[in-house]
């Protein structure tokens, strides 16, 4: 054993990225790099841009050359739970297709969804779609659960994002909190979906959205309804409340916050409503940052006619 490690070393093998590549490996493709290569020749959903194929190519000749499964040799404690906490979720996901009832019919349109190749997974969108608010709590439980944004997961880390389009398309009002809590999650290509999915709601979202921005303390909670609420900022009272609200002294001391609310003010229609919008980069202490971006939306205005 001594002498395979010393000869994984030597090539070398002690990076990060190779082990991140193992584990992808072991969980995605049952452990062989000839499957794995070729799902990435393909291009599948699941490929990680991180992974080269030229260094998975390499890890191939490695193994072959020594003869002996890297896995276990490269990867232990941690890593070998993880790997094994993601190879159960499969196996429960593939369980429910052994004897399918049709009390599970939601579950298996679940499953579908996060097992599906298919990058926009249209299909399976379609047939969740047509089950409407029967199937929105299994939606809901699949967008809160966090080990499936984790790419080692069943769905590559992408089913969140498609249980919120689903949502959106759907439109029941039981997925706002929900998918406002998702924000949090930090994926900018998910925070488009949930956003237009918030969106596709409509005013129960927005009003949900406005009452947060609103809350006090300020807290993270009010920056995250406030990027929500640029989803909205055609609409003239959510960018009359944006504006309202940066009025206020404190609210334009945390940075992120104003920045989020001036851009929800691109909305404003009337002379009167930009004309004070525009005033406040003249306020004292106006942060730089957001007197430039108080200019930028401004000048968005050039090219539409303002209401008076």
């Amino acid at each position: 054993m001594r002498d395979e490690e010393a000869a994984i070393e030597g090539l070398p093998l002690a990076n990060a990225l190779d082990h991140a590549i193992l584990i992808h490996r072991e969980v995605h493709f049952g452990g062989k790099f000839d499957v794995m290569l070729d799902y990435y020749l393909n291009e599948g959903k699941g490929v990680n841009p991180e992974f080269e194929l030229e260094r998975i190519h390499t890890l191939a000749k490695i193994e072959k050359k020594m003869k002996t499964d890297l896995a276990p040799l490269m990867l232990a404690g941690a890593e070998a739970e993880k790997i094994a906490e993601a190879k159960t979720a499969y196996k429960k996901l593939r369980s429910l297709y052994e004897k399918p009832k049709p009390a599970m019919k939601n579950m298996l349109l679940v499953a579908d969804l996060i097992l599906s190749e298919d990058l926009e997974a249209a299909q399976e969108i379609e047939a969740i779609v047509q089950e409407k608010g029967a199937i929105v709590p299994a939606l809901i439980e699949l967008l809160k659960a966090e080990e499936f944004y984790d790419p080692l997961f069943p769905g590559y880390g992408l089913a969140p994002s498609l249980a919120a389009k689903c949502l959106g398309m759907i439109g029941d009002k039981r997925a706002i909190i929900a998918l406002f809590e998702s924000l949090s999650q930090g994926d900018f290509f998910e925070e488009d979906i949930v956003l237009a999915a918030l969106r596709a709601i409509g005013k129960p979202a927005k009003e949900f959205l406005l009452k947060v921005v609103h809350g006090r303390p300020i807290n993270e909670d009010n920056e995250r309804a406030a990027i929500a609420l640029i989803a909205f900022k055609e609409e003239e009272d959510v960018s009359k409340a944006c504006l309202e609200m940066l009025r206020d002294s404190q609210v334009r001391k945390d940075i992120p916050l104003a920045t989020y609310l001036i851009l929800a003010c691109e909305g404003l229609k009337s002379l009167e409503d930009r004309t004070a919008f525009q005033l406040l980069a003249q306020e004292s202490g106006m942060p730089k940052m957001l007197m430039q971006d108080i200019h930028a939306v401004a000048s968005l205005w050039d090219t539409s006619p303002s209401r008076p």
